[in-house]
């Protein structure tokens, strides 16, 4: 691990702040404005994806700004799963921002001074998302929130129009109240503990009492359960992310709930590791699919439906959290860069088929198959990776959590399980009757199909009509997606082995705290961590006949002799954390 150039981690927060100055310093230029965003997401990508190769087998590393220690000083740390989140993010983004360029978001009205805003807060939405993912202290990670959060309350009414205003009112009040919350939550554990540094707490918290250990613990889930949009908190998100336009609802849905479940993954396997409030958080995993993927059937809108199905897919995240077992936690980090992807692409589809047909009702939608089949093949292949129809890396994550919750074996991993295979089905379900119903029938047989969705009598209209609503700008980098999508089936072996190791570094601890602290400062405690993380770091012995030996995940505890007593360590070459 080379920690000279880990020192430029800041830089992923760094670029597209300057990038967001410099693109509004050139306000009235709009041709220069989309160079500097494009070019800083570009510099951006390849600053995490060499961070993400220096991590791979290296473990984390942090950063101290200004040369102050941890506790007092503000730390960035990257370890596995935050550089993988970073690098996801950043490709989704930089994609977005090509689609959206190519559709003209950012400059419908050349003249008009509140779009030439656009670029400059997109990046800043970018370098908000990329703080919150290094944030090594609670204030730190509530200031992350606070940029994106600011960023998307503008992308999100820009524009203006009624319905987009009565939607950004409703997501600004919520993200209000969930921010409050979180930061009277800092506040009541600077109170108790004295620091906010999360290598720090993960240290003191436990000397706390129980109930206010688990006092602090629900404020935190609640606030943070409510960017996330898990139920029953999520009642504002169908209504305020389909109004935007698709590149904002794109990266809206695709990123900005993750943002939230990045944050309740960290905090629940550092803060508060245990198996106290797992119970709940099982039957909330449960409710969040179930609802959501009724909800989901429920509506005629595309846009909508993917909204729904957003919800009911966090409950797999959450679930897969829940069994605070490393198989649970490598299929949750797979699960969730898959689903980032996933997600944003069907968006991105979704305003295709909208500019296309003019209408992105199902009702009204018929014979896009024929019409045009390249944006068929963009809805097909990641709406069956949603689903998780095999081969797809969708459904290498959900067999993951599913392999977790029955090596489980209780009466609620096993309704989680059986409620995680009803939810795919439903989803199935969903996306074959946007199929069958956009796709495959007749453009005659929609109720009130649009006119530009019946240009296509002749061959020479449908290429024409193509050409112009369908531009190549617009479909390059939805395709860029897909592709990333299918990168995820392709490489799914070594993912899911990233994963693992991502997974037993966030038990261990270990890892982390020596990053921020050094060995010496732990060095009392190791004994004591060592003991707590080897309750996660074992392998599941399932009577199923040898199918436990096709887990998607193992850990390094699988000793020659069953009675072996060994300690759990990270068997990578050259990564020692012990």
């Amino acid at each position: 691990m080379n920690t000279e150039f880990l020192s430029f981690t800041p830089l992923a927060v760094l670029i597209p702040f300057f990038g967001a100055g410099f693109a509004f310093a050139f306000y009235r230029n709009k041709s220069t404005q989309r160079a500097i965003a494009i070019g800083a997401l570009i510099l951006t990508v390849i600053l995490e994806v060499t961070l993400l190769a220096q991590v791979w087998y290296g473990g984390a590393h942090a950063v101290h700004l200004a040369g102050w220690p941890a506790p007092f000083g503000i730390v960035m740390v990257i370890d596995r799963f935050a550089a993988l989140m970073l690098v996801v993010s950043s490709i989704i983004t930089l994609c977005v921002l090509l689609y959206a360029v190519g559709q003209g978001a950012a400059e419908e009205k050349e003249d008009s001074g509140p779009v030439s805003i656009f670029y400059p807060t997109y990046l800043i939405l970018v370098a908000g998302v990329s703080n919150a993912f290094l944030a090594g202290d609670l204030f730190n990670l509530y200031v992350g929130f606070e940029i994106f959060l600011t960023a998307s309350y503008v992308l999100l009414t820009l524009g203006g129009g009624e319905s987009r205003i009565r939607a950004g009112v409703t997501y600004v009040v919520v993200s209000i109240i969930s921010s409050m919350l979180f930061l009277i939550t800092i506040g009541m554990i600077y109170a108790a503990t004295g620091t906010v540094n999360l290598a720090d707490l993960a240290l003191k918290l436990g000397d706390l009492d129980p109930s206010m250990q688990l006092t602090l613990h629900v404020m935190l889930l609640v606030a943070f359960g409510i960017k996330a949009a898990v139920f029953p908190l999520a009642f504002w998100l169908p209504d305020s992310y389909p109004t935007a336009p698709a590149p904002v609802t794109a990266v809206f849905a695709g990123l900005l709930t993750k943002v939230g479940i990045y944050a309740i993954i960290r905090t629940e396997t550092l803060l508060f590791p245990g198996e106290r409030i797992n119970t709940a958080l099982m039957i909330v995993a449960a409710l969040t699919m179930i609802v959501g993927i009724l909800g989901a059937l429920a509506q005629a809108d595309i846009k909508r439906m993917l909204s729904f199905t957003l919800i009911s897919h966090i409950g797999y995240l959450v679930f897969g959290l829940a069994l605070s077992s490393i198989i649970g936690m490598a299929a949750t980090i797979y699960y969730v860069a898959h689903h980032i992807t996933i997600q944003t692409t069907l968006f991105l589809v979704t305003g295709l088929i909208e500019r296309r047909s003019g209408t992105s009702n199902v009702l009204r939608l018929g014979g896009l198959a024929k019409i045009s089949p390249v944006l068929g093949l963009l809805f097909f292949i990641p709406a069956m990776n949603l689903a998780g129809i095999p081969p797809f890396s969708g459904f290498v994550g959900k067999l993951g959590m599913l392999q977790g919750g029955i090596a489980e074996n209780t009466w609620i991993t096993w309704t989680l399980v059986i409620a995680s295979v009803v939810t795919s089905l439903l989803t199935l379900m969903a996306v074959a009757r946007i199929w069958t119903r956009g796709f495959w029938r007749k453009p005659e047989d929609a109720d009130e199909a649009p006119e530009r969705q019946l240009m296509s009598k002749t061959l020479a209209h449908s290429r024409a009509a193509n050409k112009r609503y369908l531009p190549m700008s617009m479909v390059a980098p939805t395709a860029a997606l897909v592709g990333l999508s299918l990168a995820f089936s392709v490489f799914a072996g070594p993912l899911m082995d990233f994963s693992r190791a991502a997974a037993q570094d966030m038990y261990e601890r270990t890892p982390y705290l020596e990053a921020v602290f050094g060995p010496e400062r732990i060095e009392g405690v190791r004994d004591e961590l060592d003991e707590f993380a080897a309750t996660f770091l074992i392998d599941y012995e399932i009577d199923d006949g040898g199918a436990a030996e096709h887990a998607p995940v193992e850990t390094s505890l699988q000793p020659d002799d069953e009675e072996a007593d060994v300690e759990p360590e990270i068997t990578e070459e050259g990564d020692d954390h012990r």
